[in-house]
């Protein structure tokens, strides 16, 4: 009877031991500063998320999720310190374990939509500077099938001699809002690719900040190789890469959608003559393979206008201090250090830590050549080969006199690549 008695008892402190802890809430999971995960699904967050994140980190995650499955990352919450070049505190994410290929790079408050990788391998780094700082982020990573459809993500990597891309939902309604979609088009090492939009449709705006179509050579995004940004509803010139990989973004905002688009690519042989055309949209003109010459300056320099009577018909605006001046062949090439930009249009800027830059060439030589030292507002009216720069009275000194708008003939590669 003892020995039964002893064994009653047993089972009823398993019982009551087994109910407290139902009744206890789950333990809230502990953000560390990067981890490697493994798995179908799973969290990631910033270190001591929903606390504020510390300053002067830098955090990697590593997500693989079985073979033969791609990587889809949703973020449930973001909140990192807001810059409209996301230089200071930012997440990036990249295809694979290295940062060969990035998929995006976000801060501030902006909630993209899912991303996708082209493998089963999925990165995701954050940085922080000294600085202001926020919550963080949370993100969940999930594996899908790599041609699962729907309306949940896009995006991957296309192999193919030919094929083609759209939007979520397309063509029996809008694409919805908070998407990212990444396309990463890879040829033989041998051959170009050609890409074509059949139909567009993306909301409108003058400088396509809300909704939008990015088109990248290579296999990133680098404003330093980006072709050309496109919105509204004309669909882009078709387009060549420079070699054999491209790289479409799309994104769009949390707010108003449109149709959509659908485009298609095919690669060709490398020997044939390559020239990236203008686009023929309400947005950035794109390079193209002619190179400038002095007839470009047709009429003399002069001064007219203000800043704020320029501002709206300009592709893009900036102040910049010139840092290097070279002569090549009757053109002036200058490197300028960029103080603020006050309208980026389809700017090529170069990034170095929290520096910025830009490479100017004068081929008119009836305006000023840019001096070292001197800072100078610079900025290019649309549909027009016209570069306009104004100058400071000082070395290194006061901001520029808005009135004060002198035009150059200016490379339209330079900053407009």
């Amino acid at each position: 009877m003892r020995g039964a008695g002893a064994w009653a008892a047993l089972c009823l402190l398993l019982a009551v031991a087994a109910q407290l802890s139902r009744q206890q809430p789950p333990e809230r999971p502990v953000f560390t500063c990067g981890s490697i995960l493994t798995g179908e699904s799973g969290f990631i967050g910033s270190e001591g998320f929903p606390g504020v994140y510390p300053p002067n980190s830098k955090c990697t995650w590593k997500i693989t999720v079985p073979e033969g499955k791609v990587v889809v990352l949703n973020f449930r919450f973001i909140d990192l310190e807001s810059d409209n070049l996301c230089r200071y505190d930012f997440v990036d994410v990249y295809n694979g374990h290295t940062n060969g290929q990035r998929i995006g790079r976000f801060c501030g408050t902006f909630r993209p939509g899912a991303l996708v990788s082209s493998g089963n391998k999925m990165m995701v780094q954050m940085i922080s500077d000294a600085n202001t700082a926020g919550n963080g982020f949370m993100a969940m990573f999930s594996a899908a099938e790599p041609n699962e459809r729907g309306d949940r993500y896009c995006g991957g990597r296309l192999e193919r001699p030919s094929g083609s891309f759209k939007t979520p939902n397309w063509p029996d309604r809008d694409y919805p809002a908070g998407v990212t979609c990444v396309w990463h088009i890879v040829a033989p090492k041998n051959q170009l690719i050609e890409l074509k939009f059949e139909k567009f449709d993306v909301e409108r705006d003058n400088y396509c900040r809300y909704d939008f179509v990015a088109v990248f050579n290579g296999g990133e995004i680098n404003d330093a190789k980006r072709i050309g940004k496109y919105c509204g509803d004309s669909p882009p010139a078709p387009i060549v890469s420079e070699r054999n990989e491209l790289l479409i973004q799309f994104l769009s905002d949390l707010s108003l959608t449109a149709d959509g688009f659908i485009g298609h690519y095919k690669f060709r042989p490398k020997k044939l003559p390559t020239t990236t055309a203008s686009p023929v949209t309400t947005t950035f003109p794109v390079t193209t393979g002619l190179k400038p010459t002095v007839a470009l300056c047709q009429q003399k320099c002069r001064r007219t206008g203000t800043l704020e009577s320029n501002y709206c018909s300009s592709n893009f605006v900036l102040a910049g201090t010139v840092i290097t001046t070279v002569t090549r062949g009757g053109s002036l090439h200058a490197t300028v250090s960029i103080i603020n930009i006050y309208k980026e249009g389809n700017l090529a800027i170069q990034q170095a830590g929290k520096n910025m830059s830009a490479k100017i060439t004068v081929v008119c030589k009836q305006c000023p050549l840019l001096r070292r030292d001197f800072i100078y507002l610079t900025y290019r009216e649309r549909n027009s080969k016209r570069e306009n720069t104004s100058r400071t009275s000082g070395r290194g000194g006061s901001r520029l006199p808005a009135e004060q708008t002198a035009y150059a003939g200016l490379n339209p590669r330079t900053l407009g690549s």
